[in-house]
């Protein structure tokens, strides 16, 4: 597995694979009406591809296939983290994550913080991330939980 960074060619399996997470692995602590607000289609490609000139992203690459990815914003926001439902549990989540943490003290933060999913709580908590409180959000009319969480980088 090479953890790199993000090629534009990746973004057609990034948005199938934010898209296919969502309705594989998070669909087991939030209901079908939820994950269909959340991620209701694939995302737009050329979208996605503007997202990346504010932020940071690595890729978990498995010869070709992308098995995870996530995203630094340049203030110490990780936004977008997804492993691939066939690579849950092989640590291809805390590769990124070591990744990202790299990443982060190269650019000398010292905070790292996150909105995660119930489904990713107890992932980021395993990373040393504590909980600051759990948010009610709207996405596309329907209410779901995450949770706001931190971790200070030494």
């Amino acid at each position: 597995m090479l953890i790199r960074y993000y090629h534009p060619a990746a973004v057609g399996q990034m948005v199938r694979l934010f898209y296919n997470t969502i309705h594989a692995v998070n669909r087991r602590d939030y209901t079908l009406e939820q994950v269909n607000a959340w991620a209701p289609t694939v995302p737009n490609q050329v979208r996605w591809l503007a997202r990346y000139s504010s932020r940071i992203a690595f890729v978990a690459d498995d010869e070709g296939i992308i098995a995870g990815f996530a995203e630094l914003e340049l203030n110490g926001h990780i936004d977008c983290f997804y492993c691939h439902h066939t690579y849950q549990g092989q640590g291809v989540g805390r590769q990124l994550y070591q990744r990202i943490e790299q990443e982060a003290n190269l650019l000398d933060l010292t905070r790292l913080f996150v909105e995660v999913s119930i489904t990713a709580q107890p992932f980021f908590e395993r990373m040393g991330f504590q909980t600051l409180r759990d948010n009610k959000v709207l996405i596309n009319d329907v209410r779901l939980t995450n949770f706001l969480m931190e971790k200070y980088l030494s």
